[in-house]
C-alpha cells in the first residue's frame, strides 16, 4: 500500500537508512512497497537486494521535484520502466534542465500526481492521482465523488517518529542554508509521514474501497529484479568472445618477444598459463579494453603507470599495461588466479594530471556515452562538519561554532542548543550528504547504464553514476581506475625542459638502466630525493637512509612499509633492524619463515596478509582476500568480515598454536592490512621513483623546474625553489622579458613564473609572454603598458615583484612613471603606434629602495624572498652552533640549531598524547629533522611558519641523525620598513 517512501538517499530530506526503512516495514508486516527517493535512484539496487532478503516485494520509483515542488511520482512496472525513469532523470541532469511538467508517455511506468494538480480527464491510461489520508474529506466535493477509478493511496514515509521529524527539519534547514526557525511548511515533509501498519492505513480509506483496490492492483502490476551474479562489464572487445581470445593471444605473444625475447621458456609458459585462465574466466575483453586505452594514450605520447592486482600478470606486462616484470619480482600469482575469483583483476592506470581528461574523453567516445560512466561516490556527514552545519542552522555566532567544532564534547553541556546539536550530530553521522565522484573509477557496461542507475553531470563534465563502488561491486561491475598524479607530469615535463634547455633527448622509460646507475644509487642511499615521486617526504627520506637503500627491491619494500599501519604496529622499526641484522632475530613461527623470508618475517605487502591467512590460519584464498578487502575499507559486509575473523581464530586453535602467538600474528595483520600496498603496486611506484631519481641525478635543475611547474608535491613551492638553488641554480625574480607563465630555465638561471605572483590576474600572467613571443621584447615601461591590456593595480604588482628590472630603474621611479601614465590616460589604452617614440623622461628626486624592502615585497607577492635569504630577515645574526651536515658528528651532545620550519607531522602516542616530528632547513638550505615529545609539545608549541631556535640532543638511529628538542622559540624578524 506504500507507493511513496523516502530513504536518507533523498539527500538532506529523508531520515531512514534502507536498513531502517525495511526493518520498519517488516515490523508493520508490509509485504510490498515502493522506494521513491526524490530525484534519484541511488539507493534502488541495495533496496531491491535487501527487500529480497527480508521477504518484501520491492517496487522501483522516483519522486520528481522541480525546486522542491512535487510534480509526480513514477513507479516502474518492470526493469524497462526503471530504465525509463533513469533516462528521465539523466536527461534532466545532463542537459541541466528541470523535469517536464507532463512526463513522457509510457507503457512501462505508472505516474501518480498529487491530489489537486490534475483533472480527471487529463489522466492517461498509466496515470493516477494520489490522495493522502488527511485529504480524503475533499473527495466528496471533487470530481471523484462518484467514481474513484483514477485515485490511489498516497501516504509518504519520510520519518520514523517525533525525533526523526526534528532531524528531518534540521536536514531541510541545512539544505536550504537557513535558520531552522525560518523554514516554511512547504520546505518540509508533514509530521504524519510515518509508516503505519497496513490495517491502520487502509482504515483511512474505508469509505472508498475502490481507492484501496486501485492501489493494490497498481502495486501487483509492478516488479523489479536485478542479476547479482553475472558480470555487467562489456562482454566482448571485438564482438565475439572467440575473436577476443585469439586477438589477446596474438598481442600477448608479440609482447612476450618484445619484453623477454624469443628464448625465455619460463615467461612463455607463464603467458600460456595466464591466457588459459583469462579465457576460462571470461576476462579477455577486460584486458583488451585496458590495452586499447593504453594504446591510445601511448599513441598520443602520454606517459602512464599501470598498477593494481592486474600488475601481477605477465600478460599485462606484455601488453605494456604495466611496466613491472612479475617474474623478476616473483609476484604472488595467487592474488591474480584466486580459484574462487569471479571478477577480473583491477587495473589502476595513472596519467599526468593534465592529460587524464583526454584519456577519459577517448573512453567515452570509443565505448559510447550510453555504456560508459564515471563511478560515483557519496560524501557523508562526518565529524566536525556536522557541528558546523548545525551551528549555522541554530544561528550560533562564528566564534561559538568554531569552539563547538574544535571541541564538541566540551561544549555539549553548555546550554540547551549545544546539547540538542550534539544529539542531532550523533543521529546524522554517516548520513549521505552529497553525491560526488570516485577518484578515478570508470565503468564500461554491456547494457546501457540507465538499466541500473540515473546519471549525474558533475563539474568534470562526464556522466557519472549516482551510486558508488560498493553498489557497483554488488551488481558485479568491475571498474577501471583512470587516475591522475603530478609525478607523471613532472617526469614528462622534465624531459621536455631538458630537450629545450640542453638539446638532449632523454628516454625516461630506460628503467632497467636507471636501476644500475651509480649516481641514482647514491641519491637513493643518501635520501637526496626532494621532488622525486613518492619518496620525498621526511619519513620516506629517513627510511631510505636507515635502510641504506640503493636498489630496486629494497625501494619496493620501503614503498610499502612506510605506510601508517606498519609504523604504528612497530614492525617498520623491526624490519629495519632485521634488514641490518638478518641473523639476529627469530621467527615467531616456522610458517612465518617459510612464507616471509624475503621480508625477514615482516608482512610488507598485501600478498603477505593473504599468505599468512592462508598458510598460517588455514583460510582459503577467497576468504583471505575478503579479509584483506574489509580491512582496506573496500567491503561493506561487516557480518562476513566477522565470520572470517572468527574462522581465523578457530583454525589457529585447532592447529594447536599458543594463544599469544595467534594474537600477535593477528595484531600484525590487523594493524597492517588496511594500509598496505600490493607488491605490484609498490613495484609500480618504485619504477616511477627511479625515473624521477635518474632525472634529478643527471639533470637536477630542469627536474626541479618541472616539479615546481606541476605543483602538488609534498612540500610548499618555496621548498622546491630552495632545492633548485641548492642544486646550483640562480633563482631570478619574474621578468617581463625573460619569464614565462610557468617557471622556466635558461642555462642555470631559473626565472620564477608569473603564475606564482599573488593576485596577478591569469589573463595578465599568461598574456605577458604571449605578447612578447608575438611582437618581441618590451622596450620599456610605457611600451609594455601600450601593448598589454593591463590596469594600474596589476602594474603595481608587477613592479613590486621586480618584473621591470631590465629597465635599470628603481621600483619607486617605475611606480611614479606608472601613476603618471595612468593619470594622463585614465584607463584608456592607446593603440600601439606604428613607430616607437621614446618616452618622455622626468627629473625625479633620489628615491631609495633597500634590499630589506625588496625582500618583504617578494615575501608578500611570491611567498618567499629571492633577493636575500630569509635568514637575513632575522634580528639576530646567530645561525646555530652546528648546521645540518654536522649532526652526525655531534651524536649524544646537546646543541643549539636554527632552522626554518618546513613541515610538521602530528602523531598520537599509545597514551593519546600528541607528539610532533618537525622538518627544518638550516641557513645553507640543508634539511634536518626534529623530534618533539608530548611534554615539549605542551611547553614549547609551534607558532606557525618561520625560523626557530632549537635546543636539543642529537640522536641517531640506523645512521640517521635527528634532534630531540628540549626547548624551542620562534625568532623575531626585522621590522618591515614599508610600514614605517
Amino acid at each position: 500500500m506504500y507507493l511513496c517512501t523516502h530513504s536518507y538517499y533523498s539527500l538532506r530530506y529523508g531520515t531512514l537508512s534502507l536498513e531502517e526503512l525495511i526493518a520498519e516495514a517488516a515490523r508493520k508486516d508490509i509485504r510490498i512497497m515502493a522506494l521513491t527517493d526524490i530525484n534519484t535512484t541511488m539507493g534502488m539496487i541495495d533496496f531491491v537486494k535487501m527487500c529480497g532478503e527480508n521477504g518484501i516485494t520491492p517496487v522501483a520509483g522516483v519522486e520528481f521535484r522541480n525546486n522542491g515542488q512535487h510534480l509526480y511520482t513514477g513507479l516502474a512496472r518492470n526493469n524497462t520502466g526503471f530504465r525509463e525513469l533513469n533516462e528521465l532523470l539523466t536527461s534532466s541532469n545532463l542537459n541541466q534542465t528541470g523535469y517536464p511538467v507532463q512526463p513522457p508517455d509510457s507503457r512501462d511506468v505508472f505516474f501518480v500526481y498529487p491530489f489537486g494538480s490534475r483533472k480527471k480527464e487529463q489522466l492517461r491510461e498509466n496515470e493516477f492521482i494520489g490522495i493522502r489520508p488527511q485529504e480524503t474529506g475533499k473527495i466528496f466535493t471533487s470530481e471523484f465523488s462518484h467514481d474513484q477509478s483514477g485515485l490511489v493511496v498516497m501516504h509518504p514515509v519520510t520519518i520514523k517518529d517525533k525525533i526523526g521529524y526534528i532531524l528531518h527539519k534540521n536536514l531541510r534547514a541545512i539544505d536550504h542554508n537557513t535558520l531552522i526557525s525560518k523554514l516554511s511548511p512547504n520546505q518540509t515533509a508533514a509530521p504524519e509521514e510515518i509508516m503505519l501498519p497496513q490495517d491502520a492505513l487502509v482504515k483511512h480509506y474505508e469509505r472508498y474501497p475502490q481507492i484501496v483496490h486501485n492501489t493494490e492492483r497498481l502495486l501487483s502490476d509492478c516488479s523489479i529484479k536485478f542479476d547479482f551474479e553475472r558480470i555487467k562489464n562489456k562482454q566482448t572487445f571485438t564482438g565475439s568472445r572467440y575473436d577476443d581470445k585469439i586477438l589477446l593471444e596474438k598481442l600477448a605473444r608479440d609482447g612476450l618477444i618484445s619484453r623477454y625475447g624469443k628464448t625465455d621458456k619460463l615467461a612463455a609458459e607463464r603467458v600460456k598459463h595466464e591466457l588459459e585462465i583469462i579465457d576460462r574466466l571470461g576476462f579477455s575483453a577486460y584486458f583488451l579494453i585496458t590495452w586499447d586505452i593504453v594504446r591510445y594514450s601511448m599513441s598520443r605520447g602520454f606517459y602512464h603507470v599501470g598498477r593494481g592486482s592486474g600488475a601481477n600478470s605477465v600478460v599485462a606486462y606484455c601488453l605494456k599495461i604495466t611496466d613491472v616484470d612479475p617474474i623478476d619480482l616473483d609476484l604472488y600469482f595467487e592474488r591474480f588466479i584466486n580459484p574462487r575469483r569471479t571478477s577480473p583483476p583491477d587495473f589502476d592506470i595513472d596519467y599526468s594530471w593534465d592529460e587524464r581528461e583526454e584519456v577519459q574523453d577517448y573512453i567515452f567516445k570509443r565505448y559510447g556515452h550510453e555504456h560508459t560512466a564515471l563511478l560515483g561516490a557519496t560524501s557523508t556527514f562526518k565529524g566536525n562538519s556536522i557541528y558546523r552545519e548545525l551551528g549555522k542552522v541554530y544561528g550560533l555566532p562564528k566564534q561559538e561554532i568554531d569552539n563547538l567544532v574544535t571541541n564538541p564534547m566540551a561544549e555539549v553541556n553548555r546550554n540547551e542548543i549545544t546539547r540538542r546539536i550534539h544529539t542531532l550530530a550523533e543521529l546524522m553521522v554517516d548520513f549521505p550528504n552529497i553525491r560526488s565522484i570516485h577518484a578515478g573509477g570508470v565503468l564500461i557496461s554491456e547494457e546501457p547504464l540507465t538499466c541500473y542507475t540515473a546519471l549525474d553531470l558533475p563539474p568534470k563534465g562526464f556522466p557519472t553514476t549516482q551510486w558508488d563502488m560498493y553498489v557497483a561491486e554488488a551488481l558485479r561491475f568491475e571498474k577501471l581506475d583512470i587516475l591522475s598524479q603530478r609525478g607523471i607530469g613532472h617526469i614528462r615535463e622534465c624531459a621536455e625542459i631538458i630537450a629545450g634547455n640542453r638539446g638532449i633527448r632523454v628516454d625516461v622509460h630506460r628503467v632497467a638502466d636507471f636501476k644500475k646507475d651509480p649516481q641514482v644509487k647514491k641519491q637513493l642511499k643518501t635520501g637526496e630525493t626532494i621532488g622525486c615521486f613518492y619518496i620525498e617526504s621526511p619519513a620516506m627520506r629517513g627510511l631510505l637512509k636507515k635502510l641504506h637503500c640503493e636498489d630496486y627491491l629494497t625501494l619496493v619494500a620501503a614503498s610499502s612499509i612506510i605506510r601508517p599501519g606498519v609504523a604504528r604496529s612497530g614492525m617498520m622499526r623491526e624490519y629495519i633492524h632485521r634488514f641490518h641484522h638478518p641473523d639476529a632475530f627469530t621467527y615467531i613461527h616456522p610458517i612465518m619463515e617459510q612464507q616471509l623470508k624475503e621480508t625477514y618475517g615482516v608482512m610488507v605487502y598485501q600478498e603477505d596478509v593473504l599468505k599468512i591467512c592462508h598458510h598460517f590460519a588455514g583460510l582459503d584464498l577467497a576468504d583471505a582476500d575478503v579479509l584483506r578487502r574489509a580491512m582496506s575499507g573496500k567491503s561493506r559486509s561487516r557480518k562476513e568480515f566477522e565470520l572470517i575473523v572468527e574462522k581465523f581464530f578457530v583454525n589457529c586453535k585447532a592447529f594447536g598454536y599458543p594463544e599469544e602467538i595467534t594474537r600477535e600474528v593477528w595484531r600484525q595483520i590487523e594493524s597492517f592490512a588496511g594500509y598496505s600496498f600490493s607488491k605490484a603496486h609498490s613495484a609500480s611506484y618504485a619504477v616511477e621513483s627511479f625515473q624521477s631519481l635518474y632525472l634529478k641525478a643527471h639533470y637536477p635543475l630542469e627536474f626541479m623546474v618541472a616539479v615546481i611547474n606541476n605543483f602538488g608535491g609534498f612540500y610548499h613551492t618555496w621548498v622546491y625553489f630552495n632545492e633548485a638553488r641548492r642544486q646550483g641554480a640562480t633563482i631570478c625574480l619574474p621578468c617581463v622579458n625573460q619569464s614565462e607563465y610557468k617557471t622556466c630555465i635558461r642555462g642555470t638561471e631559473v626565472y620564477v613564473g608569473f603564475i606564482h605572483i599573488m593576485n596577478l590576474e591569469m589573463k595578465v600572467a599568461q598574456g605577458i609572454a604571449q605578447e612578447r613571443h608575438r611582437s618581441g621584447p618590451y622596450r620599456d615601461l610605457e611600451d609594455f603598458i601600450r601593448r598589454l591590456d593591463v590596469h594600474l593595480e596589476q602594474m603595481i604588482i608587477l613592479i613590486r615583484a621586480g618584473a621591470f628590472r631590465f629597465t635599470g630603474k628603481k621600483k619607486a621611479q617605475l611606480l611614479w612613471e606608472t601613476h603618471l601614465y595612468f593619470g594622463k590616460n585614465k584607463n584608456e589604452h592607446a593603440p600601439v603606434p606604428l613607430f616607437h617614440t621614446p618616452a618622455r623622461t622626468f627629473s625625479l628626486p633620489c628615491l631609495e629602495q633597500t634590499m630589506l624592502e625588496d625582500a618583504y615585497d617578494e615575501y608578500e607577492l611570491l611567498g618567499f624572498p629571492v633577493t636575500i635569504s630569509v635568514f637575513d630577515l632575522l634580528e639576530t645574526a646567530f645561525r646555530g652552533e652546528i648546521k645540518a651536515r654536522q649532526l652526525s658528528g655531534h651524536v649524544g651532545k646537546k646543541v643549539r640549531m636554527v632552522g626554518r620550519l618546513v613541515t610538521i607531522k602530528y602523531v598520537k602516542t599509545i597514551h593519546k598524547e600528541l607528539m610532533h616530528f618537525g622538518t627544518f632547513l638550516d641557513v645553507d638550505g640543508e634539511f634536518f629533522d626534529t623530534v618533539h615529545f608530548p611534554d615539549v609539545v605542551k611547553r614549547f608549541p609551534f607558532k606557525g611558519s618561520g625560523i626557530y631556535l632549537l635546543l636539543g640532543t642529537v640522536t641517531e638511529e640506523f645512521d640517521f641523525p635527528s634532534l630531540t628538542v628540549e626547548k624551542m622559540a620562534k625568532l623575531a624578524v626585522r621590522k618591515d620598513p614599508r610600514s614605517e
